[in-house]
C-alpha cells in the first residue's frame, strides 16, 4: 500500500533503502535472493515500492526497438522481467515473447497489469530453468537483473543467460555502468565492459556497443547496452 502522505518520489526512495535492508538481511541468512520476492510483496500494489518500476518499457529498450533495424520475429526472452513492460514492449514489437521472474508476486502482478497479454509469464529460477528454454531464444533480453547479483551468483548468471540465446541468436544487455576497476555500494551494483565480456567466454560475439544515460529528476545514470550474437553453427 502507499505510504500515507508522500510523493511517489519519497515513496521510491524509501524503497530504495528498504531494498539494500531486505538484501542484506537475506544475504545474513543465507538466502541471498529471497529479498527480491520479499520487495515487491511489501510494496503491496504501490510500484513507487518496487525501485526498478517505472511502468514503462525501459528507454534504452525503446529506443533500441525504434532504431536497431533487426526483424523483430521469433522467440524472444525477457528476464527478471518484474512487472512486464519490458516483455509488452517486445511483444509489441512482433516477437514471441516469454518473461520470467524469480518473484511469484512480480508475475502475478505482471498478468494483472496485463489482463490480454500474449507474452508468457512464468515464475523461475535463472539458476534452474525448464530444460526446454536452453538454447531456444532468437532473442534474449537482460536488463538490470545482473547488476541485482552479487558474488557467485553473478558470475553464475552470466553462462546461464548464454545458454538460452538459440544458433544463429542473439543477447541484448542493459544495465547501469561503471569504469573498470571501480566497485561501488549497491543494491543495485553496475556492470564494468570487463565483466559483460564474460559472455564471450560462453560462446557470445560482442555485435554492438553503446553508452548512453538515463537521466531522472536528480542526476544522470550512466548506462550500457551490448548486442551478443551466437553463431548458427
Amino acid at each position: 500500500m502507499a505510504e500515507k502522505g508522500l510523493s511517489f518520489a519519497d515513496r521510491r526512495a524509501n524503497a530504495r533503502a528498504n531494498s539494500g535492508k531486505l538484501q542484506a538481511r537475506a544475504e545474513a541468512a543465507g538466502n541471498d535472493l529471497a529479498w527480491f520476492d520479499e520487495l515487491y510483496q511489501a510494496a503491496g500494489d504501490d510500484p513507487a515500492g518496487v525501485p526498478w518500476a517505472d511502468l514503462e518499457p525501459h528507454p534504452g529498450l525503446a529506443e533500441w526497438i525504434g532504431r536497431s533495424g533487426m526483424l523483430y520475429e521469433g522467440r524472444a526472452i525477457d528476464i527478471g522481467c518484474g512487472l512486464g513492460d519490458n516483455a509488452e514492449a517486445l511483444s509489441d514489437a512482433g516477437y514471441d515473447v516469454t518473461a520470467f521472474d524469480l518473484s511469484p508476486t512480480a508475475i502475478a502482478w505482471a498478468k494483472q497489469r496485463f489482463d490480454r497479454t500474449r507474452v508468457d509469464y512464468r515464475a523461475a529460477d535463472l539458476f534452474a530453468l525448464p530444460d526446454e528454454w536452453a538454447g531456444a531464444f532468437d532473442l534474449v533480453h537482460e536488463c538490470y537483473t545482473l547488476q541485482a547479483l552479487k558474488h557467485d551468483f553473478r558470475k553464475k548468471a552470466f553462462g546461464a543467460i548464454a545458454a538460452l540465446v538459440a544458433p544463429g541468436g542473439s543477447l541484448l544487455v542493459i544495465c547501469r555502468s561503471r569504469p573498470d576497476n571501480v566497485e561501488v555500494d549497491g543494491p543495485p551494483w553496475p556492470l564494468s565492459r570487463a565483466e559483460l565480456a564474460a559472455f564471450e567466454s560462453f560462446g557470445l560475439t560482442e555485435k554492438g556497443f553503446q553508452e548512453f544515460t538515463v537521466d531522472r529528476p536528480d542526476r544522470s545514470i550512466p548506462h550500457f547496452r551490448v548486442m551478443y550474437t551466437r553463431s548458427k553453427s
